[in-house]
Formats: C-alpha cells, sequence, structure tokens
C-alpha cells in the first residue's frame, strides 16, 4: 500500500448486484466511467466478485464491487451466486440492477429482501432505460415495495441518468460517524510512543503491515512521537530515551518479551488490541478469550483470518496460535482455520472462535462476524488479546482502558 492510499478497510464499500444480462457491469463502468468489469452479451461473464479501489466523486475514496448474477444456474452457478451474497456482508451501499426489458423477478425480490434485513442503503436501478416499456418503472415499484427516492432509471449504453446515479449513491452511502481513532485520543503532543515491530520471513518485504502503518500515521495525528524499534532493541531504546515514553505498542508475537523489558511504569499495549477497539469488539473480545479455560478434549475451535496469504513455515494462525491453546489448556481441542471471505454460517460447532484483527476487513463485515458469533452463542476473540491471555500479561495490556480492564477481574 502506497502512502498516499486510503487502505481497503476504510473505503466504503459500493456493491452491484442483480441477475445474469441485467447490465451490473455496464452501469458500474458506466458510473466509474472505467472499464472496471468485463461487459459482453454472454450471460455469466462475471464469475466472481470483481473489487476495484478508486475515487468517485462527490463520495470519495470507494470500493466498487462487481458480482456474479443471482439467477446463476448449476452447481457452479449456485456457489457464484453464494459469492454475491457474501458480497453483501461487506456492502455499505448496494445498487440493484434491473434489465429494464424483463423487470423484477423472484431472485430480485429475495435479494432485497436480504439487502433490507441487513439494514443496508440501496438503489434500484432499471437499466436499459432506451428499450425499456413505459409501464416497467410502476411495475417494479409495486413489486418491490419502493418509493420514488428507491428508484432510479439509467441508460448503461447512452449514459443517460448515469450522473444522476452517482449523485444518489453518494447520498445513500454517506454515512457521518463519530470519528474513531486507534491510538491518537491517547496521547498528548509530543508523548512519546514506541512501536515494536519484528522484522521476519512473514513480513511483507519493503513496507510494514497495514496496523503498523495506520498506528504511525495516528501518532503523527496526535502530535507525539513515534520510535519504531525491532523485538530486541526494546530495552536499549527505552534506555537511551532522555523522556520517558507514554506507552510501548507491540506486535502480539513478541508480546511476552517487550512486556519483559518494559518497565510496570509504562503503559503496555498491543497493535492487535488498539485494532480491537478501534473496530469496536475489544469487550466482546476479552470476554470471549476466558472460554480458552473451558476447553476440553475434542472440542473445536475456529481460527480466522480475513484476509489470505502465503503461510510461513511457522505461520501465526495455524501454527503458532494451535500450539499456544493446547500448551496453554493441556487439551487436545481440534482446529479449523479459514481465511478471506470463507466466514462460516453455521458456528454452533465451535467452543471458540480466535479472528485475526480484521484489518483488511471493512467495519460493516466485522461487525457481521462478530454478529454470527453472538448469535450462535460462541465467544469470540482475537490473536492479541488470546496471546496475552495465554501469556498472563493481558490485564497489564488493557489498563489503558480502565472500563475494559474491570472485566479481567
Amino acid at each position: 500500500m502506497g502512502l498516499n492510499q486510503t487502505p481497503m478497510s476504510e473505503r466504503t464499500h459500493i456493491g452491484f448486484f442483480g441477475k445474469r444480462n441485467a447490465g451490473k457491469s455496464s452501469v458500474m463502468n458506466a458510473v466509474t466511467g472505467q472499464e472496471l468489469a468485463v461487459v459482453s452479451d454472454v450471460k455469466g461473464t462475471t464469475t466472481d466478485p470483481v473489487y476495484k479501489s478508486m475515487e468517485l466523486l462527490p463520495l470519495g475514496p470507494v470500493v466498487m464491487m462487481d458480482t456474479p448474477g443471482i439467477d446463476d444456474e448449476g452447481e457452479l452457478g449456485s456457489m457464484r451466486v453464494r459469492k454475491s451474497y457474501q458480497v453483501l456482508n461487506k456492502t455499505d451501499a448496494a445498487v440493484l440492477v434491473i434489465d429494464g426489458t424483463v423487470g423484477a423477478s423472484a431472485e430480485d425480490e429475495a435479494l432485497l429482501e436480504r439487502i433490507r434485513k441487513k439494514n443496508i442503503p440501496f438503489i434500484v436501478v432499471i437499466n436499459k432505460k432506451e428499450l425499456a416499456d413505459t409501464a416497467v418503472e410502476e411495475a417494479v415499484k409495486r413489486r418491490l415495495t419502493l418509493d420514488d427516492g428507491q428508484l432510479a432509471l439509467v441508460s448503461a449504453a447512452t449514459g443517460e441518468g448515469i450522473h444522476e446515479l452517482k449523485e444518489r449513491i453518494a447520498s445513500i452511502a454517506r454515512v457521518e460517524e463519530p470519528e474513531k481513532y486507534l491510538v491518537r485520543d491517547l496521547l498528548e503532543p509530543s508523548d512519546v510512543a514506541v512501536l515494536v515491530v519484528p522484522i521476519d520471513s512473514a513480513a511483507p518485504k519493503g513496507r510494514l503491515i497495514l496496523p503498523q502503518q495506520q498506528t504511525i500515521r495516528d501518532i503523527l495525528e496526535a502530535d507525539a512521537v513515534s520510535v519504531v524499534v525491532k523485538e530486541n532493541g526494546v530495552k536499549n531504546a527505552l534506555g537511551q530515551l532522555n523522556k520517558k515514553p507514554k506507552m510501548v505498542i507491540t506486535d502480539s508475537q513478541v508480546f511476552a518479551q517487550v512486556a519483559a523489558d518494559t518497565p510496570e511504569d509504562i503503559q503496555l499495549t498491543s497493535f492487535s488490541i488498539l485494532m480491537a477497539r478501534y473496530k469496536g469488539n475489544l469487550e466482546q473480545a476479552v470476554r470471549g478469550v476466558t472460554a480458552l479455560d473451558g476447553l476440553e478434549d475434542g472440542d473445536m475451535v475456529l481460527i480466522s483470518e480475513g484476509c489470505t496469504h502465503h503461510r510461513q513455515c511457522d505461520d501465526i494462525g495455524t501454527v503458532k496460535i494451535p500450539r499456544w491453546i493446547r500448551e496453554y489448556t493441556g487439551k487436545d481441542v481440534q482446529i479449523v482455520t479459514s481465511s478471506g471471505t470463507e466466514f462460516p454460517d453455521d458456528l454452533k460447532k465451535y467452543k471458540l472462535i480466535i479472528h485475526c484483527g480484521g484489518c483488511m476487513l471493512n467495519e460493516r463485515e466485522m461487525k457481521y462476524r462478530l454478529s454470527c458469533a453472538a448469535d450462535q452463542g460462541v465467544p469470540m476473540t482475537n490473536y492479541g488479546i488470546m496471546i496475552a491471555y495465554v501469556k498472563g500479561i493481558l490485564k497489564r495490556s488493557v489498563q489503558v482502558f480502565p472500563d475494559i480492564s474491570v472485566l479481567l477481574g
């Protein structure tokens, strides 16, 4: 990620949905003014969700998402439809595209019902306006129970109505929310924060991982000072500083080592804990981690990551965390892993879910996963909180948040 780019997880996600040949890809291309998606007369041209980060004025940084047709057929078709429905979990604003020469269908009704249940702002677009029957607008409004503000008529072919559609999308997608911070609100100007960043074989070459970049940016926004060291440089850095740092923020994998090198009068936390607060699930994660103490032989634990990456020989999700769980509990638990968009619908068989920090997931998808766990009564925590807990340093690591610290007694 370049320093001038907004992370995908911080962008508004706009999803284009509809039946095959309704013109989803054509409408999206017309809205963006770019040929982002392949267009043809062949049904089912879009076989997988397509994501494109870009700037969409007047909205700003967005991710445009083109999806397979919701009426696809056969075994592969049903898998594509499932992918389209999965995209809803990260959609901040939905555009349902309907072929103006055909009108609304049962598939459109079913999808719109799901959109409404998820409280996703939406607009229904009747495409191919130049070919549509004059009565199609009223027919679609009746069948889908729409008011005038939820319907737009456009022609992706001629460009008619596209400018107005862009304005409508911006209006439904723009939500004013209280500003959230990773660490800025915990620092005063000129405070020093020491960031501990291991550089190992799993680190992306030439750059820091996203939570580390975001934390450095937030420290700068606070007019504070960041000092970045590797795990073997913490003690030396603390000894050389003329001013005692306000806090030490560490990568979770070296939590124990950093805790041992950080005096008790200096606040200690992790990127993962800060990210959990930023994503709104710190309390749930702290409560959930205590489920480790009740695990028995044969219990199933789901370890889930929001992104996909090349697995290293000592990968944290598939090797280190399973090892730490078994060492801490002394139990022969069963480990199941998932990554990317493949978050299971049915979670009831799991005794605990341990999720990554979710830095690559937008807020809506992270909230969806958290609510799925809560609704099904399954405790859920994250990597960093779990590591701090099994190392016996979680309470110290959340003392910076007194309302969370009391949950641990």
